[in-house]
């Protein structure tokens, strides 16, 4: 039944819910010797147990009480008792909290957890909720307690968290001996090549605990579908849009209840008149909804993030709602199809194929403290790179809903893997395994808890517009009868809009010449291998270094360890210090000795940051060069650390960007002019809907004195969704840069000389080296601040004529008083180069802090000592 009209309301609105989220206590098995019945008395005395962090773990409350060094900082976590050496008594917890809650006449209370790791028990008030032990990381439970409520409202609840059955021995190798797979549960916490050992496991109540009170009936997994038909645009008007919107309804009472289950959209209502039986479940289908000249959902980059309120509501007869739940709704339509170019899977949504720019995320923080702040930061930093997906790594988690209502926001689709890696799972012999391969295969040990867990988490997040592919695991498939029910069951028949992958890089994805399929390559490249090495056509890990600054590193790394590593030409190793060591440092080898002699430790983050500037620019040139042809899309490995790593990362843990993300901001622009280093071809790269025409196309070059040397210009075009070459000015770069290096400056101006992209090159003399970088004289840069509004700041660098081009210049908001960047802060771009007679805006944006001295702006570059400057 589809009704029109103005908004309409009903009644009244009995459901509410809230978090349970401050005001635990927590205490280890050891010194508690009393059972849950008894703990989860209001008279029980908790005095002597810790505050804890929930959502959180164990370790996450033990450091947070200083009764564990924080695991982030030099070899602290060295000092941290590993629960392969302590066993798994030492890090299981009793959790407490009291909380006040009656029960409403006629009226249901429920206690929900959204994540604990990783089996409990819980009680409520002297009553055990559960019959039998509640296990799997990735599982929501929730328990019906209206009748175990205090009549008074004083409640408490205890919950007694175990650690996973089985712990691994963190020995070193990916996923350490392996073991820690057996689980249904996350895969890097016994350790990996970019991470250390995580002493408890991440043992806790990880997610969520809430309480949501509702009628007599209430919403269970509501799923929405939106269908877009046929190849749209995103301005302009739309042909309609088809929406279908079922849930299930459970009726908790002993009698059976009749309503109407409905939803609002746009100003619309579909309802449907239900009866429920007496202690029942039941799927309602709503009639599919025809949505007129909708507002669709794009990708950054190719469109807007529109996206709907839905209101969903079951009001019992009589008008009064028994329970509701609030909707986002992102209209839009993914498909795929095999590219016979290329030989990989492309991707399509609202019938446009989109060039994969993605990146692979591991998880937000190692210690699981979550937060939306913290999520939405670091999906805006991908937004910023002109990144269009993420990628959530199958050795960490399925990500939270708050993470998916951020990349909603940003406009980033998201690459969802299942729990299970190849290192871990049995895909290559590993003597670093204590299992043989045929065992490993079989992981984790509990198929049955796996699948259901999956239906679960299919279920939490199915509504979500960014959500595109569901895969079956990291370089592996889940075991075979797992495999079959994912694909032939459970996404037919969950979700079966989305593309299902059987793994990462699973041959149905991509195939290369030989007709297998694989990642790379890994770590510090030549320019050359980006644009010119043919790789996998749908890459799912490709990617370089990724050392943050010098701010960043002392962040993390003692003073006495600030040493710069020491690469040997002859031998090709590196000298690292042991805590840049630990902190899973790789090579920059040959890259960084092209820029001078390293000085001492800020000297080399300083120059690293042109390495990193370049190896991510290149590489997405380099991919973007070949799209449709080569490549329907590539995600780097990786683009940030659960923890204080030293590679793949293109801002720090502590948000703190660094050269990497903006070498991908201008590399990953929509509309970008770049050329290849080896053969001097000039090219523009079109990743937006509209064709762009009458435009000049302009090269130059500049020596290290500011002299200009025009090569050419010449009008030129470019169609949608491709790269167009122009012509080669290798020969004009050879001669001018021989003895010195020079800048190439390639820029696009629209007809009324709009500038539409500029790229900055700086390219080394004939030897392949940067000495005339070494050479240059002083900036004459002039900078000024002024506020725009509370938390926007724009910075404007101007170059004089006649001058040296301004190199490479970091910007950074900083706290008045204390100097130390605020974080974290988002810049319209950054490592700047202004060019003689030039003058570039960089709006920085953050969010003030409450009683802190006024910022200012922080700035410094290649050839300029820092400067701090006041904000106007």
């Amino acid at each position: 039944m589809l009704l029109g009209g103005a908004f309409w309301a009903p009644i009244a609105n009995a459901q509410s819910s809230y978090e349970l989220n401050s005001g635990w206590q927590c205490a280890p098995i050891a010194k508690v010797k009393d059972n849950g019945t008894a703990i989860s008395s209001t008279a029980y005395s908790t005095t002597g147990w810790l505050p804890a962090t929930v959502p959180g773990t164990v370790l996450t409350s033990l450091v947070a009480n200083k009764q564990m060094p924080d695991p982030f900082y030099g070899m602290n976590n060295e000092q941290i008792p590993d629960i392969y050496k302590t066993g798994r008594d030492y890090y299981t917890y009793w959790f407490v909290k009291d909380f006040k809650q009656t029960a409403t006449a006629g009226g249901q209370t429920y206690l929900n957890f959204r994540g604990v790791n990783y089996s409990f028990d819980v009680f409520l008030n002297g009553h055990k909720l559960n019959s039998t032990l509640n296990k799997g990381m990735f599982m929501r439970r929730s328990f019906n307690i209206t009748k175990w409520l205090n009549a008074a409202g004083n409640n408490r609840l205890a919950v007694i968290v175990y650690p996973p059955d089985v712990v691994g021995n963190p020995n070193g190798g990916q996923g350490g001996d392996g073991t820690i797979a057996k689980n249904v549960g996350i895969q890097y916490t016994a350790g990996w090549d970019w991470i250390q050992p995580i002493r408890d496991r991440n043992t806790g109540i990880w997610d969520k605990v809430t309480i949501q009170t509702t009628g007599a009936v209430k919403i269970n997994d509501p799923h929405v579908i939106t269908l877009v038909p046929g190849v749209r645009q995103p301005e302009g008007a739309q042909a309609p849009a088809i929406i279908k919107l079922s849930a299930e309804l459970q009726n908790a009472t002993a009698a059976p209840v009749s309503g109407t289950l409905q939803y609002i959209l746009d100003g619309k209502k579909v309802a449907k008149k239900v009866t429920l039986k007496a202690n029942s479940k039941e799927e309602i289908k709503l009639d599919d909804y025809t949505l007129v000249n909708p507002k669709l959902w794009w990708p950054s980059g190719y469109g807007a993030q529109n996206l709907y309120k839905l209101k969903l509501q079951f009001v019992a007869d009589g008008g009064k709602v028994s329970d509701e739940d609030n909707i986002s709704v992102g209209v839009r339509q993914i498909t795929t199809e095999w590219n016979a170019r290329t030989e990989s899977k492309q991707v399509n949504i609202n019938g446009q194929k989109i060039f994969i720019k993605g990146g692979n995320w591991i998880i937000s923080d190692e210690m699981l403290r979550f937060s939306d702040a913290r999520y939405d930061a670091e999906v805006r930093f991908h937004r910023d790179m002109n990144l269009n997906l993420i990628r959530v790594w199958g050795g960490a988690l399925i990500e939270r809903p708050e993470f998916y209502e951020a990349c909603d926001k940003y406009g980033m689709l998201v690459f969802q893997d299942m729990w299970g890696s190849g290192d871990c799972n049995g895909r290559w012999l590993d003597p670093m395994k204590l299992e043989d391969q045929w065992t490993r295969r079989k992981y984790p040990d509990d198929h049955n808890l796996y699948l259901e867990s999956v239906k679960d988490q299919v279920k939490l997040l199915r509504n979500y517009p960014s959500l595109a592919m569901w895969c079956g695991g990291n370089e592996i498939t889940p075991p075979e009868d797992i495999l079959v029910a994912l694909r032939d069951h459970i996404m037919p028949e969950l979700d079966n809009t989305r593309w299902f992958i059987e793994y990462s890089n699973s041959e149905n994805m991509s195939r290369n010449v030989n007709g297998g399929n694989g990642d790379g390559p890994y770590g510090i490249q030549p320019l050359s291998v980006f644009w010119n090495e043919k790789t996998f056509p749908f890459n799912s890990e490709v990617g370089s270094v990724g050392v943050s600054d010098y701010e960043s590193l002392k962040r993390f790394i003692p003073k006495e360890n600030m040493v710069a590593p020491v690469y040997d030409e002859q031998t090709g190793k590196n000298k690292v210090d042991p805590v840049w060591d630990y902190h899973k440092y790789i090579g920059y080898d040959w890259s960084i000795a092209k820029y001078g002699k390293v000085k001492d430790v800020e000297d080399f983050a300083n120059k690293a940051q042109l390495v990193n500037y370049d190896q991510y620019r290149g590489l997405m040139e380099g991919f973007s060069s070949h799209m449709w042809d080569w490549y329907t899309g590539s995600i780097i490995w990786k683009t940030q650390n659960p923890w204080t790593a030293m590679r793949g990362q293109m801002y720090d843990y502590y948000l703190d960007p660094n050269a990497c993300l903006y070498g991908l901001h201008n590399g990953s622009a929509p509309l970008h002019v770049m050329y290849n280093p080896t053969d001097g071809m000039v090219m523009v790269a079109n990743n937006t809907f509209k064709p762009v025409t009458n435009m000049m196309l302009v090269a130059k070059m500049y020596d290290m004195a500011g002299k200009e040397k025009l090569i050419t210009q010449v009008f030129a075009d470019v169609t949608a969704t491709t790269t167009k070459r122009y012509l080669s000015i290798k020969k004009d770069i050879d001669a001018f840069a021989k003895e010195d290096g020079a800048f190439v400056v390639l820029e696009i101006l629209a007809e009324d000389k709009t500038q539409l992209s500029q790229n900055i090159y700086w390219v080394p003399n004939e030897k392949g080296e940067y000495s005339g970088l070494q050479k240059m004289d002083k900036s004459q840069l002039t900078v000024n601040a002024k506020a725009i509004k509370s938390g926007k700041i724009e910075v404007t660098l101007s170059n004089t004529n006649n001058a040296p081009v301004a190199f490479f210049n970091r910007v950074s908001v900083v706290d008045g008083g204390t100097k130390e960047r605020i974080l974290p802060a988002f810049y319209s771009d950054n490592y700047v180069s202004v060019l003689p007679g030039e003058t570039k805006k960089v709006v920085v944006e953050y969010t003030p802090a409450k009683n802190a001295a006024a910022p200012q702006i922080s700035i410094s570059g290649w050839n300029m000592a820092e400067k701090v400057i006041a904000v106007n």
